[in-house]
């Protein structure tokens, strides 16, 4: 009895770093994929139907018991959860990552994701970070300087729209991480309304905009529905949960340190992009700025 409760404390933190390595991992193919999807004739209203069609269907279950409008949730919350990190969110993003590399994004959109849930909860709810975090923050800047000292000589307008519209994304989705901290919902029924108000906003979007799903490529569809709907949208909220519950909310978010790497190297490897010494220490700055601005090295945590 003694040994198989040893094995299960000694199973518990390797689970949790297998499913923050898989979250990031799915993060940083998101990227890659919606930046794919320029190339091709899909849209963002038609990624966003894949994005969220299929967790609405699969939570369907959560989403019906709970009701669209959950008794107990501020609508006010509910609808900064569904812009922060639902429909608004997903267009913004997607509309810069279009004209951006993918490198570019991991540091623009990994870096002031951390950096604007910081400055919002000290503005707003007295939260005050401490030395080492505001170290990360520090390292943050440097890193997202970098790349747009860079694209003063680099970029076009195209680019410099994704350059500024992706920290727009990033505040966005610090809004819901504050909403949702406060709407009393676990992540698994935050997941199923997100989807389901999304899903049902993008529907509209077509009726008035179009949509182009019925002239793309099967093998294009099914590449996003993978990426977009069954990974980001259901694998990546599992694997998340599972690594928050195991190693503890610290120590989960860390490992989102990786998604400004791993979208640069897979940038260059997988779609062609230019990777050169300002790229690279870009991201490994803005890398290490956000694992400091978790508090994973503060003294509280050793």
């Amino acid at each position: 009895m003694v040994a198989l409760t040893l094995e299960r404390h000694s199973q518990a933190p390797a689970a949790g770093y297998a499913g923050a390595f898989v979250t990031v991992l799915i993060w940083a193919g998101w990227i890659l994929a919606t930046r794919h999807t320029a190339a091709t004739t899909l849209g963002t209203i038609d990624l966003g139907l894949i994005r969220y069609g299929v967790p609405a269907l699969a939570l369907a279950p959560v989403w019906l018991r709970l009701g669209l409008f959950p008794k107990g949730v501020p609508l006010g919350l509910l609808a900064l959860m569904v812009a922060g990190s639902g429909a608004v969110f997903f267009q913004v993003a997607a509309f810069a990552i279009h004209a951006t590399p993918a490198s570019s994004v991991g540091v623009l959109l990994g870096g002031s994701m951390p950096l604007a849930t910081a400055l919002i909860g000290a503005s707003f709810f007295g939260e005050r970070p401490d030395g080492m975090r505001l170290i990360g923050f520090g390292a943050i800047v440097v890193g997202v300087a970098i790349l747009l000292v860079r694209g003063l000589d680099t970029a076009d307008a195209s680019a410099w729209v994704g350059y500024l519209l992706l920290p727009g994304a990033g505040i966005l989705w610090a809004v819901y991480t504050h909403a949702f901290r406060r709407s009393g919902l676990s992540p698994i029924e935050g997941s199923a309304l997100i989807a389901s108000w999304s899903f049902v906003i993008h529907l509209l979007l077509a009726l008035f905009f179009g949509s182009t799903l019925s002239t793309v490529p099967a093998h294009e569809i099914g590449l996003q529905v993978m990426s977009q709907g069954i990974l980001s949208g259901l694998v990546a909220t599992l694997a998340y949960g599972i690594a928050v519950s195991r190693l503890g909310g610290t120590q989960a978010a860390a490992f989102t340190a990786l998604t400004p790497v791993l979208a640069m190297v897979g940038g260059g490897v997988l779609l062609g992009e230019a990777i050169g010494p300002y790229e690279v220490t870009a991201a490994i700055a803005t890398a290490t700025g956000v694992a400091l601005s978790t508090g994973i090295l503060s003294p509280r945590q050793r």
